[in-house]
This record gives C-alpha cells, sequence and structure tokens, in this order.
C-alpha cells in the first residue's frame, strides 16, 4: 500500500526537493573525498572520517537542540540507527576515503553507482517479492551509463590492487544495507536528529581503525582543509540530512538513485572546474543514466505482490 507520501503515481515534493539536493551536493562530494586524502597533502583517511563524523554529529544535534527538535528515541530507534550508521559511514564512507587514495573518484563512483541495485535485491528479498522486469531493465541500464560514463578510467585502472577493488565492491553494499535498515526500522524521527545519531554512532569506530593503522598526525594542506570543511557543513549537515527526508518521504529505490545522477554531475563539475574533456563515452554513458533513473521512477507505478497484499489486508479490516 502507498504510504503517505506516495498515492497512485504522485510523489512528495518536499522529498523529490530534498533527493535533487543530494543529486547535486553527493556528486561533488567524490571529488571533495580525493582532495581531502592525497597522500602527501591531505588527511589519513580514517581521521577524516572520525574527525568529520564527530564535527557533522555535533553541529547536527546543535541545529535540533536550537529547534526544539524531539531528540528521544525507542529503543529500536536507537538500535536502527547506530547499526545502519555505522555500514553507511566506517563500512560504506570509511572504506571509500580509504580506496580513494590509489582510486581515481570517478573510478570510485562507478563502484558506488551499483548501491541502488543492492536496495532493491534487500527490498524484494526482504517482502519476498521478485523485481519486476522494468526495475531490473532499468537498473541495468543505469548501470551500464556507469561503466560506459567511466570508461576511460577504467581502462586506466589496473594497477589497483585486489584489496582496494574488494573495498570498492563492499562500500555499496553497506552503504545500501544501512539505509535499508534505516527505511524499515526508523519511523518519526526527525531527520536532523536521526543522521546526528548516525554519524556519532559511527564516530568511535573510526578512531578504533585509525589507531589500529597506526595513522599519523594529519598535516593537511589548505586545500585538504577546504575539502574536509565542505564534507561537513554540505556533504553532512546539509545533504545528509535532505538524504534521510528523501528516504522518509520516498521509496527507497527512488531516494536510491542518486546513486546514478552523482557520478553524472562529477563529471560536468570535472568539465567546469579542471576542464576535463565531454566525449561521446560521456554523453553516451549519462544518456543511459538518464534512461535508469526514469525507469526506477516509472517503476513506482506498478504494485508489487506485497503492496497487493497489503492492500488487501488493509481493504479487508476496514
Amino acid at each position: 500500500m502507498p504510504s503517505g507520501h506516495e498515492t497512485g503515481k504522485h510523489l512528495d515534493p518536499l522529498g523529490l526537493g530534498n533527493l535533487f539536493v543530494v543529486y547535486v551536493v553527493w556528486g561533488s562530494t567524490f571529488l571533495a573525498m580525493r582532495i581531502g586524502v592525497r597522500p602527501g597533502s591531505g588527511f589519513p583517511p580514517w581521521l577524516l572520517g572520525g574527525t568529520r563524523v564527530l564535527a557533522a554529529g555535533v553541529l547536527l544535534i546543535l541545529i535540533a537542540l536550537i529547534l526544539r527538535r524531539r531528540t528521544r528515541l525507542t529503543t529500536t530507534q536507537t538500535w536502527a540507527l547506530a547499526l545502519s550508521g555505522i555500514l553507511i559511514w566506517v563500512t560504506g564512507h570509511g572504506v571509500l576515503l580509504w580506496a580513494e587514495q590509489w582510486a581515481d573518484s570517478g573510478y570510485a563512483a562507478l563502484f558506488i553507482a551499483s548501491f541502488p541495485l543492492w536496495a532493491a535485491l534487500y527490498d524484494a528479498g526482504i517482502d519476498r517479492v521478485r523485481p519486476s522486469g522494468r526495475l531490473i531493465a532499468s537498473l541495468v541500464a543505469g548501470f551500464a551509463g556507469i561503466v560506459l560514463l567511466m570508461l576511460p578510467e577504467l581502462r586506466s585502472a589496473g594497477g589497483l590492487s585486489p584489496l582496494v577493488l574488494f573495498g570498492l565492491v563492499i562500500a555499496p553494499i553497506t552503504w545500501a544495507a544501512g539505509f535499508t535498515i534505516q527505511k524499515r526500522h526508523v519511523r518519526g524521527v526527525d531527520p536532523l536528529v536521526s543522521a546526528a545519531y548516525q554519524h556519532l554512532a559511527a564516530m568511535p569506530l573510526f578512531f578504533v581503525v585509525a589507531f589500529a593503522a597506526g595513522e599519523p598526525t594529519p598535516d593537511p594542506i589548505a586545500e585538504a582543509w577546504l575539502a574536509w570543511g565542505y564534507l561537513v557543513v554540505f556533504g553532512s549537515v546539509f545533504a545528509f540530512t535532505a538524504a534521510h527526508v528523501a528516504l522518509n518521504r520516498l521509496p527507497v529505490r527512488i531516494a536510491m538513485t542518486y546513486g546514478y545522477v552523482n557520478p553524472v554531475v562529477a563529471v560536468a563539475l570535472g568539465h567546469v572546474v579542471l576542464s576535463e574533456p565531454i566525449t561521446v563515452w560521456t554523453l553516451g554513458g549519462a544518456g543511459l543514466v538518464l534512461v535508469g533513473v526514469y525507469g526506477v521512477f516509472r517503476d513506482r507505478g506498478l504494485p508489487t505482490g506485497a503492496q497487493v497484499a497489503s492492500a488487501a489486508a488493509v481493504r479487508g479490516g476496514s
């Protein structure tokens, strides 16, 4: 049965507006992360991640308190936010930061773009519903677009170690798992509050890993500090909160489509800021990405077996 924010073929405008923020801002964070962890001029990756989630978590909880948002959680909400925060930030974002010491930001985006597929598969497995042919085709088209978009980087990435490649594969799998847990088990929590708890829950593990890895005291250059500040303020406080709003007000498979759009934004920014060329590969990949996103949006109008059963149960009890 559609939620209160999705009726028929209509999607919640506030959810779509926040999803657009995520499309644009998170598309730029791949570049910021790459600048932030460049060897010799940036932060060690786990220390960057730990200080980022600490600063962002404190800012988010302060804003929530100033705005008089409810900060008390149930036991279920607390555990769900803690687990999803660790999956999203430590095994997702933290592993990505570590891998971007060697992997190009565009190449990393190629792997991260697979997480809408994982989210759709998680939903289908939990609900015991087979994904529709339209949804599968749309996800495949979107992923094929990312491959086409990033093909030059893919061809030049042969020097990456198997461990780095494994990290790039694991990051989107755990990221999608974290958002799926949040979507299903965190209800009625203000987006500022839920984002704050997720950041703060992940923070201790970042510092534990940094200590275990023997990361040195950071000595970042000014550009790395700017990248860190951008990740805290725009990547976390604004965009991560916007992602929470989108996830609360939109179907999970639609909220997850930012994984396809972010790399397109990253390529466009690279062209404007760094004069990176836009080739026929770029245009073809971007076209397939848009086809995939359109297909996922269209698929929302086709009820799954679980939705039909739920609607029938409600009608029977009314």
